[in-house]
């Protein structure tokens, strides 16, 4: 069940990835304006201080629901493209902490001096974005599926799974010993 919930056992083609990432930065920017509105409205804009934004709970919130539904999606575009999710986010985020290790201890290798990565770690992310948003979809079952092919001709074709129960309980399918 919480494979389908963080999106580790579905599919998403490139387009609706690319659609839903759009749909998702718009949630956030209402979020994040509705919250600074409530915020302005029971402090003046002169009383607010940077350390009362990280300990406002709604932000924690808003915070943790982005990087969800952000795991979420990425989660179902990898295994899209016939990536393994659980293999790939780990070592994806097993990099990016390697990398934010490294320019911390070296700061002449970081991108500058307000960023916390190299420029390695910002090559690997815009590969991961790039493959994200362009490469294909992955085949299923053995054979290429077209997400815009009509669902009649799409449930004609039977898998294999199908043919071996038909075989098994003497269906249309069986197989011929001659």
């Amino acid at each position: 069940m919480l494979g389908f919930v963080f999106g580790l056992n579905a599919r998403l083609g490139r387009l609706h990835f690319f659609l839903a990432t759009v749909a998702l930065a718009i949630a956030m920017t209402a979020i994040c304006f509705a919250i600074v509105m409530a915020m302005l409205r029971t402090t003046s804009p002169s009383m607010v201080r940077p350390e009362d934004l990280t300990h406002n709970r709604a932000i924690i919130v808003a915070m943790i629901f982005f990087g969800l539904a952000t795991f979420t999606l990425q989660s179902m575009r990898i295994r899209d493209i016939g990536w393994d999710p659980v293999c790939v986010i780990p070592a994806w985020i097993a990099l990016m902490i390697v990398d934010h290790v490294v320019a911390g201890r070296l700061p002449a290798s970081a991108i500058g001096g307000e960023h916390q990565g190299t420029m390695v770690g910002g090559l690997v992310n815009l590969g991961l974005l790039l493959a994200l948003t362009f490469w294909p979809s992955a085949e299923i079952g053995g054979a290429y599926t077209n997400p815009f092919e009509p669902p009649a001709r799409a449930a004609s074709k039977s898998s294999t799974s199908e043919r071996r129960l038909a075989r098994v309980s003497q269906g249309s399918a069986r197989a011929s010993w001659s």
